[in-house]
């Protein structure tokens, strides 16, 4: 390209952020949403999943397969094959669902690892203090599995972020739909860098957001650090 076409159409270009103000904030805000939305339910699920896997060892095998099955699935394809599910076509349910199913692997692999990796002194201590199995899973071993439960929900939220993009196939990738429109733009690079610049902002914002909390329910952990 010429440094004529250069200046024509720079990578960064405030001028473009000013003009489409509107547009970036919408598309962060569906951007956010479905991240939250799908970190959320897919904890819904995942939580119990673990929890059962942990409870009877011989579930943990086929929970683990079957989640790792699902995550393997191209993302394309996942949507092709959930819009036949959908009685409305290709909806945001479809991305939901989609993206859904993608941070199941990461939470219920984190939930169990965290949950078997409780020290068994621990639990003889609170068997010994009188802790049932219940008492026990909601006072003990949850809290001591927290860390590794909040740092799943750390890499599924950042990965959430960036996969929420690919739903523009389907009209549904919040900033995705910007960077899309860059490129049939005659590759419009404002629009694209702008965009993406979001998207990895929005992903770093997340994790440190994560982060403090962790810090701030697992003082003990920092304390032993």
């Amino acid at each position: 390209m010429s440094a004529a076409g250069e200046a024509a159409n720079p990578w960064f270009s405030w001028e473009y952020v000013q003009d489409n103000r509107g547009d970036l904030e919408q598309a962060l805000v569906d951007h956010v949403l479905l991240t939250v939305e799908t970190v959320l339910i897919a904890m819904l699920i995942a939580f119990p999943l673990a929890i059962l896997a942990y409870r009877y060892r011989w579930l943990a095998g086929p929970v683990l397969g079957a989640t790792g099955v699902l995550y393997t699935i191209p993302s394309l394809a996942l949507f092709a094959f959930i819009a036949p599910l959908d009685a409305f076509g290709l909806t945001r349910r479809t991305v939901l669902f989609g993206l859904v199913i993608y941070a199941l692997l990461v939470l219920v692999r984190n939930t169990l690892a965290g949950l078997q990796g409780v020290p068994p002194d621990v639990r003889e201590a609170a068997a010994g203090m009188g802790y049932g199995r219940a008492c026990m899973l909601w006072k003990v071993e949850l809290p001591v599995a927290l860390p590794s439960i909040m740092a799943g929900v750390r890499v599924a939220t950042v990965s959430t972020v960036a996969l929420v993009t690919v739903g523009v196939v389907v009209g549904y990738g919040g900033l995705g739909g910007l960077i899309l429109r860059g490129f049939q733009n005659n590759f419009y690079r404002a629009e694209i860098m702008t965009a993406s610049v979001l998207t990895v902002a929005l992903g770093l914002t997340f994790d440190v957001l994560l982060a403090g909390a962790t810090r701030a329910m697992t003082p003990w952990a920092r304390g032993r650090s």
